[in-house]
Parts: C-alpha cells; structure tokens; sequence
C-alpha cells in the first residue's frame, strides 16, 4: 500500500484574502505528518486542499501523480478518507449507519467486516444502535472516526482529532493513527497540541500566515526560537528525565 500525496506550490485566496501562500508538502506512506500553527494559520484551509474540497487559486495536489481534480468522486474517496472539525448529522442515524457511510464507495461483500472491525477498534460497538445525536461530543469523535477507518483508505486526513477529547480518549485515538501508520497509512492531522505532535508525528509542517515556515523531525524543527516566532509567546522545549521533550510557556 505505497501511496504518495504531493501539495506542489499550492495556494488558496478567498476574495481579497490569501488563505495559503506557495505551500508544498508531501505525505507518503507510513508517514504521520501533523500540520501546526496558531488560529488562522492556514492548516483547516491546507487539509481541505489537500483532500480536494477547497479549489486552488494556484499550485496542484496529486495522489499517486494523479491531480484530484481530475479524478471521479468515487475514486478520491478510494484513495482518501477525511475527518472534518465537526461532522453535522440532521437525521437520527445510528452508530452503525454512521460509521457504514464509510463504505459508500466500496459496497461489497467485505462491508460488514469492516464495519465491525472500524467500530471495535474504536471501542464504538457498545453504541451501534444510538443514534449518533444522543452520544457525548467524545463519543461522537470516536464514531466519526470509525467511519474514516471503514472507508479504508491509504491516505487519511484528520482535521483536529483530538480537541474535544479528555487526555485518556486523546492518547488511545492517537495510538490508532500511529497503528495506522504503521500497517503502511500515510496520515496528515492538523494538531493543536505541541506536546502530541512532539511525541506521536513522524514529521510536522509548521504554518504561519498562510505559508510553511517549517517542516521536518519534529525533534528537529520544533525549536524555542521558531515556536516563540510563530505563537507570539515565549516558549521553552525542556527534557524530562525519562529523556522526553516537553513543550513548555516560558513565563519567566
């Protein structure tokens, strides 16, 4: 499952206002690459680039050297699987209805063993018959995500997974995107926790007004310098004496 997703030279204009400026990236897989920033940097606007819902005013993205605008809805859908910020459900829906949506674009005889499989590893099947507007704004993450992994896809994109997770849900859904990449996904997630990307990111991709002023080991790049620079905040990278880096406020 050797996939590769290019973001070459892209950018985004909404009227007067430039979104994203000349921004590049690739994402291949085994690859978790967390896209940071401050609000309004640009990473909701990158994801939604890179998935193919938001049109370029310049540059191109491509899944296998395919450019997504030139491929059928179904066969996007094949290649990527995207979890929004927010998924709005009108209808009353169950869980299990929600997290089958994943396999719209499949619809085949391996449906129910995926959907299962999705909703176990998610640690969702206790709720398949509850309709998806009675559950917790955590469990409705969990099920959301459950019908990303149901779509499987060798690409997926997470736009703010874990925000409204407690840190218990937040390092057991991380695991899963690790595990993911790990069985040969490529995965880009948008992060606002430093410390996560730190720890779980194979790469990240710092953005700042719309343009990338960094990208690499987050080891590497995430330096006091730069994230003091791009947060307008002092901040410290400190090391534990289990040898972790920790990404600290300097209020010194």
């Amino acid at each position: 499952m050797s996939t590769h997703l290019r973001a070459s030279h892209i950018g985004v204009a909404r009227g007067a206002s430039t979104l994203l400026d000349d921004v590049s990236l690739t994402v291949q897989s085994g690859e978790l690459v967390a896209v940071l920033g401050p609000n309004g940097a640009g990473k909701s606007t990158l994801l939604g680039a890179l998935a193919g819902d938001f049109p370029l005013t310049s540059g191109s993205v491509s899944i296998d050297g395919d450019e997504v605008t030139s491929l059928t809805p179904r066969t996007l859908a094949r290649a990527r699987a995207v979890l929004p910020q927010q998924m709005a459900i009108s209808f009353p829906f169950t869980v299990r209805e929600i997290v089958a949506m994943g396999r719209s674009p499949w619809m085949n005889d391996d449906d129910e063993t995926r959907i299962t499989a999705a909703m176990d590893r998610m640690e969702v099947a206790t709720l398949s018959r509850r309709t998806y507007q009675t559950l917790s704004v955590g469990e409705q993450a969990r099920v959301s995500m459950a019908r990303v992994l149901a779509q499987d896809t060798p690409l997926l994109l997470l736009d703010e997974p874990t925000a409204v997770l407690d840190i218990g849900q937040q390092e057991r859904f991380l695991a899963v995107a690790r595990s993911l990449v790990d069985e040969g996904r490529g995965v880009i997630a948008v992060l606002h926790d430093l410390n996560v990307a730190m720890r779980f990111a194979t790469r990240v991709v710092v953005l700042h007004q719309g343009r990338c002023v960094a990208s690499g080991d987050p080891q590497t790049v995430l330096t006091d310098a730069l994230l003091s620079d791009v947060y307008h905040q002092r901040i410290r990278i400190t090391t534990t004496t289990e040898g972790r880096s920790v990404i600290l406020p300097d209020n010194s």
